[in-house]
């Protein structure tokens, strides 16, 4: 589950940015009492990820709308489906509309898409990971997708853990350098993830004591080079430019981990609509 504090503030939040004055064409055109009753419907084939969300949307703006979820996060989805049905002030349901869609639409995009990174290396032990390649503000809601996805989630946010990156190794002077000032900085219980570029780093890495060994953009053939000369060591996480097309043979190699920033950054929302019905 997410955390139900910071997605009513992430609610809250895009309510003001839609509507921060009301909505001037609804309030002008619908009578505040016309009531009604709202389908949302699926129009191409994915996973469900975000109907809690679109829920606390229409509850969180008008605390006497009725809303039933017909479909769970993690059901498969087919178009022309049904996935809820929404009753009250047809006022509420217009002002709310857009902004359920949207959220809906987003984590059901990631969610379909995880899930399409979860088949590809289904039978081997790895786990495919996202990263911070998130919207701003929406962190929690993609990566909660991506787990409804079958996918798992890196570190949420720079606090979460260390992860020393080319620029940081280059700022201090190298590979052993960072580990050991990172050592002497951190509580006992964190681990060190570094990031390396060729086998020579690697070895620099696994000897100063890494527990996490990020491979950044090398290719199939020296990632499986440094699966053996890491020997389970350290984790292995594979990064850089990975597809749905790629996937596959980089968890052939051996890797522990594959990260992926296309589960989050790129991805195209699934087509769900809602129709508004007026009571007769």
């Amino acid at each position: 589950m997410y955390n139900a504090l910071v997605v009513k503030d992430i609610i809250m939040n895009a309510l003001k940015e839609d509507m921060n004055y009301g909505d001037v064409t609804t309030d002008a055109l619908i009578d505040a009492e016309i009531r009604g009753r709202a389908v949302i419907s699926v129009k191409e084939d994915g996973i469900m990820a975000g109907i809690g969300v679109a829920q606390d949307v229409f509850t969180i703006l008008d605390s006497t709308i009725n809303f039933t979820a017909i479909k769970s996060d993690g059901n498969k989805i087919k178009a022309g489906e049904e996935i809820a049905i929404i009753e009250g002030k047809i006022n509420s349901l217009l002002k709310a509309e857009r902004l359920a869609l949207n959220f809906l639409q987003r984590m059901s995009g990631i969610a379909t898409k995880a899930m399409q990174y979860s088949d590809a290396v289904n039978g081997f032990a790895v786990r495919v990971v996202d990263t911070r390649k998130t919207t701003p503000g929406l962190r929690a809601l993609e990566k909660y997708a991506v787990r409804v996805g079958g996918c798992y989630n890196h570190r949420y946010n720079l606090s979460d853990g260390v992860l020393i990156k080319d620029n940081h190794i280059k700022a201090v002077g190298g590979v052993l350098e960072a580990i050991s000032m990172v050592k002497n900085r951190i509580p006992h219980h964190m681990k060190i993830e570094i990031e390396v570029e060729n086998l020579v780093q690697l070895q620099e890495a696994l000897d100063a004591g890494a527990d996490v060994i990020m491979l950044d953009n090398m290719d199939l053939e020296i990632m499986r080079r440094a699966v053996e000369i890491t020997s389970k060591r350290a984790l292995l996480e594979a990064s850089g430019n990975i597809t749905l097309e790629t996937v596959k043979q980089v968890a052939q190699t051996g890797v522990d981990i594959i990260s992926v920033g296309d589960l989050t950054h790129s991805i195209k929302a699934l087509d769900i609509s809602l129709n508004i019905e007026r009571n007769t």
